[in-house]
C-alpha cells in the first residue's frame, strides 16, 4: 500500500462534544471511509454513514430497517407463525453495519475506525463497485416517474 492508503491508526478528533450534541448526526471521512456519529440517549456512537441495505445515507430522513447502533446488528420485528397466538419479537439479522470506536476527552470527542476483520455488508459501499452503485440510486431517485 501506499502511504495515503495506509491507516494513521487514529483515533481522529471529530468535533467538540457540544457542537455534536447540537448536530445529533454528523457525517465524517476519516481515512477515506465515510461515517455517522450519532448522539442518542446521551452516548455517542459512530457507524459506516451508508446503510448497508442499498446504500442510502443514514444520515437523512427516516431509516427503514433498524440497526443496533452500538453493535450495528440489523434487528426486524416478526411473528412466528407455530406460536399460538403468534407474539411480535425482535430477531437478528446478524452484524452488518461496520460500527467504531467513540471517545471522549475534555469535551473533544474522536473516533477510532474499526479494525474487526472479515466482511460486514456496509464495507461495500464504502469501495468503489459501492460508489458507483450509490450514485445510480442518487441519480433515479432524481429522474422524474
Amino acid at each position: 500500500m501506499g502511504e495515503k492508503e495506509q491507516s494513521t491508526g487514529g483515533p481522529h478528533f471529530v468535533g467538540t462534544k457540544d457542537e455534536l450534541i447540537a448536530a445529533r448526526r454528523s457525517f465524517r471521512t476519516l481515512e477515506g471511509r465515510d461515517i455517522l456519529i450519532v448522539y442518542q440517549q446521551g452516548v455517542f456512537y459512530a457507524l459506516d454513514s451508508y446503510c448497508y441495505h442499498a446504500g442510502a445515507m443514514l444520515q437523512n430522513g427516516d431509516i427503514e430497517y433498524k440497526i443496533s447502533l452500538a453493535q450495528g446488528e440489523g434487528i426486524y420485528k416478526g411473528t412466528d407463525p407455530r406460536q399460538k397466538p403468534p407474539v411480535a419479537r425482535w430477531y437478528s439479522k446478524g452484524v452488518k453495519q461496520r460500527t467504531h470506536m467513540v471517545t471522549e476527552t475534555d469535551g473533544k470527542v474522536y473516533v477510532q475506525l474499526s479494525e474487526a476483520t472479515g466482511w460486514i455488508d456496509s464495507d461495500y459501499y464504502q469501495g468503489e463497485k459501492g460508489k458507483v452503485e450509490r450514485a445510480k440510486a442518487r441519480a433515479a431517485e432524481k429522474e422524474p416517474s
